[in-house]
């Protein structure tokens, strides 16, 4: 019994006996014809028999093995590759099911393949994960055919496999080379003139051509009779705390992520540049109350603890308590920091309403507000209406833009930094504000 269990009809034998089935119809008709369809339903029952017993003879004529990333990376293309090997004496089709996790409501997978006698195939497919947390994995199915191609024999391999999805971090690495580089063009960074020298004495050395000029030490050129100029350090060990909101707002959609979800990668990303320039990358999370707090520090580990805070955070319905946060600010971060607050006002009412509360965060810390342009809103600005709702539409967004604008404005005025992006542009707009920061030497 376990042997049908594993057996498939294919729809080229129900094909085959609805052909067998309109020669019997018309063996009423024609009598001749009774011996021809009895002919091919033998032929048909024989080639069944044979198809299967190619099939089944066999005692394990099939490997397969899917071989998953260590964990998933929200928001990205991670790649799934599965490798199959045909044990059997003949060549054959195979049709490959895997049971990829529900997140993914993705009920139409199927993977055709050919494999000849002996040999292997490897291929590979992607999946963009939009939420974080644990994915399962079902059976990794393969139905092979053979050349008769009437029958086909299922094989399930690794079964319930489950796997994490934490904060976006495929691409730190180009992030890390773009940075340390200077190359951060994406985000349209620039050359900032520093504002004086807050950084450390390294050593003197010889002047090559592009060397700042006013670094010159002239004691040292007329000791040498060349041109010497001192070469200074950038300060480390200088804190950063990356704030992020998980209140209601941050529960807005864009291309599938929420914004809690892009301010978490953008943290991911940031961190990974803060302890890359060796600072010290700290973070929370706050709602009600203050949450997965990991200290500033700049230790091996630190990049991990941070991950593993951020892994599972949901956004909930309440409305975040600004003053909860200045309270725990004020005890827990002792030293001058930069501070990073993502968040996201839609209003200047609702930013007046915090703004005691972000004063008093911004008095003794740099702080930088994060919030986020609503792309919908943005493509309905320039556009050429062609009746009245496009005008009122129109009308209504270039409203929003300008209050966003007076947030902008409000916050300057109380000396608060603040950055104003698309959601798919922040990692980008994050690290450019960090580095334009520590090239001003503001901190």
């Amino acid at each position: 019994m376990r042997l049908f269990r594993n057996l498939y009809l294919n729809n080229s034998v129900f094909y085959s006996a609805f052909a067998v089935a309109i020669v019997y119809i018309l063996a009423f008709f024609f009598p001749i014809l009774m011996n021809l369809a009895f002919g091919m339903l033998m032929v048909l029952l024989l080639l069944i028999f044979v198809d299967t017993l190619l099939l089944f003879i066999t005692k394990e004529p099939i490997k397969a093995q899917r071989i998953l990333p260590e964990k998933f990376s929200n928001g990205d293309e991670n790649f799934v590759k599965i490798d199959i090997k045909n044990l059997y004496g003949f060549n054959i089709k195979t049709k490959i099911i895997d049971e990829i996790p529900f997140q993914f409501q993705k009920r139409d997978f199927l993977i055709e393949k050919s494999i000849k006698t002996k040999k292997n195939i490897f291929f590979q497919y992607h999946l963009e994960p939009k939420e974080r947390g644990e994915y399962n994995f079902g059976a990794l199915n393969v139905f092979t055919i053979s050349p008769i191609g009437l029958v086909s024999r299922k094989f399930s391999f690794q079964k319930d496999t489950h796997l994490a999805c934490y904060p976006s971090f495929l691409h730190l690495r180009k992030y890390e080379l773009m940075a340390l580089n200077n190359e951060f063009m994406m985000g349209g960074i620039k050359k900032i003139r520093r504002l004086g020298h807050t950084m450390e004495f390294e050593q003197i050395k010889e002047y090559v051509p592009g060397d700042d000029i006013r670094t010159i030490n002239w004691k040292a050129t007329s000791k040498r009779n060349q041109l010497m100029v001192n070469q200074y350090q950038e300060e480390k060990s200088q804190r950063i705390f990356l704030l992020i909101d998980k209140g209601r707002t941050m529960q807005m959609p864009f291309k599938g992520l929420s914004l809690l979800d892009y301010s978490i990668n953008a943290a991911m990303a940031l961190s990974h540049i803060i302890l890359k320039k060796s600072d010290r990358a700290g973070m929370m999370t706050f709602s009600k109350k203050t949450e997965n707090k990991v200290p500033a520090d700049n230790k091996s580990g630190q990049l991990k603890k941070i991950a593993d805070a951020l892994y599972n955070i949901n956004t909930n319905f309440y409305e975040s308590d600004f003053s909860r946060l200045y309270q725990d600010v004020k005890f827990s971060i002792n030293q001058r920091s930069l501070i990073l607050l993502f968040t996201n006002f839609e209003s200047l009412d609702a930013v007046n309403r915090q703004m005691k509360y972000l004063r008093g965060i911004a008095k003794n810390h740099l702080l930088v507000i994060v919030f986020f342009k609503n792309s919908e809103v943005a493509e309905l600005i320039g556009k050429n209406p062609d009746n009245m709702q496009e005008v009122y539409d129109e009308i209504i967004a270039e409203k929003f833009e300008m209050e966003k604008k007076l947030i902008i404005q409000e916050l300057r005025k109380h000396g608060i930094y603040s950055i104003y992006t698309l959601p798919e542009n922040l990692n980008i707009e994050v690290i450019n504000k960090y580095l334009e920061i520590k090239a001003r030497g503001i901190l």
